[in-house]
């Protein structure tokens, strides 16, 4: 067992939570859930496996996880972030028992290798693995960017490793979940354009001068500088044969098919879409206040 604590945020998981928990349950000395208001079986299962459940209303992802920081009261020199769809592997459980409090003390972060599942299909290509994510990190060395999506944990007070094995990210739910899921995402994200485009309110850049993850940091900066500022209608086209073809996603097979053209294709063209719309209302608009208080009403989030 590390010396490590595994925070899950948690709404009508039950399908997942026992799955994630048994993963880390001989590996983590501590064990936090926090719900968002679950009516299904979600908190009586995660207690059963010996986590501790605390809840809290949803605001956004990085503002729960944060609360979760603040309030969870974790004791662990070191912890973890994990999805309740997300599994560790045994091979990953075991690098980490055995390397993770034995890490000099000027590593603040260990970044993590993420492999995709969908339809029950390892994703390999499309530029999909690995996916380096910084997932663990010293207690009072990292916090979540304040951000409305493509969040991301930033440490400070050292520089972050990367473990070899991966972890993996695999969603039971159905296809008609994987969609509306993302349809969701895809608003976030537009409200994410939108402040940046019209300065609506004080943005998290961290991520890009700091010793987080590189892959991420170097993805923030070319979707935001670069590939935002091509037109949708080209770029998320461009975007899906890029990742299809050029990078190899068309090995993938059936599932690859419809798992590229999905999240690479058809949500960022929903994505573009939605800022079109969005942007519609608010560019004949004078003040910044004016533009807060539209975007909230066409997004129904809380974006105070």
């Amino acid at each position: 067992m590390a010396n490590l604590a595994v925070v899950i945020l948690t709404h009508n998981e039950e399908r997942h939570i026992g799955r994630a928990i048994d993963a880390i349950r001989s590996l983590a000395k501590e064990i936090l859930v926090v719900d968002s208001g679950s009516s299904d079986r979600t908190i009586e299962i995660a207690r059963s496996k010996g986590a501790v459940v605390l809840s809290n209303p949803w605001t956004n992802y990085s503002r729960q996880f944060q609360w979760a920081l603040d309030n969870g009261s974790i004791s662990a020199d070191w912890i973890m972030r994990l999805d309740a769809d997300e599994v560790i592997e045994e091979k990953l459980a075991a690098e980490i028992a055995e390397k993770l409090d034995h890490l000099p003390s000027d590593v603040a972060g260990v970044n993590l290798k993420r492999k995709h599942i969908f339809l029950g299909r390892w994703i390999r290509f499309g530029g999909r693995y690995p996916l380096i994510l910084t997932r663990i990190w010293r207690r009072g060395s990292g916090r979540i960017e304040d951000r409305w999506m493509d969040e991301h944990i930033v440490v400070s007070g050292g520089h972050t490793i990367t473990f070899e094995h991966p972890f993996s990210d695999h969603n039971l739910n159905d296809i008609g979940f994987f969609t509306e899921k993302h349809n969701k995402y895809a608003t976030r994200e537009a409200v994410d354009v939108l402040i940046q485009k019209y300065s609506l309110f004080e943005r998290d850049e961290q991520i890009l001068q700091d010793r987080s993850s590189l892959q991420a940091s170097l993805k923030r900066f070319v979707k935001e500088n670069i590939y935002n500022k091509i037109p949708f209608q080209l770029s998320s086209f461009g975007y899906f044969a890029f990742r299809y073809f050029l990078q190899l996603g068309v090995l993938d097979g059936r599932e690859g098919l419809i798992y590229h053209f999905l999240q690479g294709g058809w949500y960022r063209f929903l994505v573009g879409a939605k800022v079109c719309e969005f942007d519609r209302e608010l560019r004949s608009l004078k003040s910044v206040e004016e533009k807060r208080q539209m975007l909230a009403k066409l997004t129904g989030l809380k974006l105070a």
